[in-house]
């Protein structure tokens, strides 16, 4: 199947979790990877979030928000005991997590971080993550999710 084999599905599977991948056939014109998602596999686009990292008093720290929503820097950097958030460099995104913007899943990241995730994925039987790699997203219980990060849950999301 081409949805396996990402480090976020060895990642799943390693770790026991149930997960349904989603392939869907990607844009390359289009540039906001999370609604395409949505929209693609015919979803509530409040169901699909995005991973996004930022840079908190000099650590990289992943939030995940719908993609409907903005990051709140400063909610991030005070889920996380910080003072100032900003978003991190696209290229030190990728080479931090070791996937492209676009498909940075918040699983099976190549450097572990503090993760953080917007409460509001906590409202849904199932939310929808990038897979790791632009076109595939993967379907998993918001508390897997958590499990598998280590995330804390707050209100991140504007």
């Amino acid at each position: 199947m081409a949805s396996t084999g990402t480090p976020a599905t060895v990642a799943l599977s390693g770790a026991g979790i149930r997960f349904i991948p989603h392939v869907y056939a990607h844009d390359p014109a289009v540039t906001n990877f999370g609604l395409e998602a949505a929209s693609a596999l015919g979803l509530d686009p409040d169901r699909v979030f995005k991973t996004l990292l930022a840079d908190v008093d000099g650590r990289l720290v992943v939030g995940i928000v719908p993609v409907t929503s903005k990051l709140d820097l400063k909610a991030l950097a005070a889920a996380v005991g910080g003072k100032k958030a900003a978003m991190a460099d696209a290229a030190v995104a990728e080479r931090k997590t070791g996937y492209v913007v676009g498909g940075i899943s918040p699983v099976g990241q190549k450097n572990r971080h503090t993760t953080v995730i917007d409460e509001t994925a906590e409202l849904f039987e199932t939310v929808f993550v990038s897979g790791g790699r632009r076109g595939f997203d993967i379907e998993l219980a918001p508390a897997d999710l958590i499990a598998v990060t280590s995330a804390r849950v707050a209100d991140i999301a504007r």
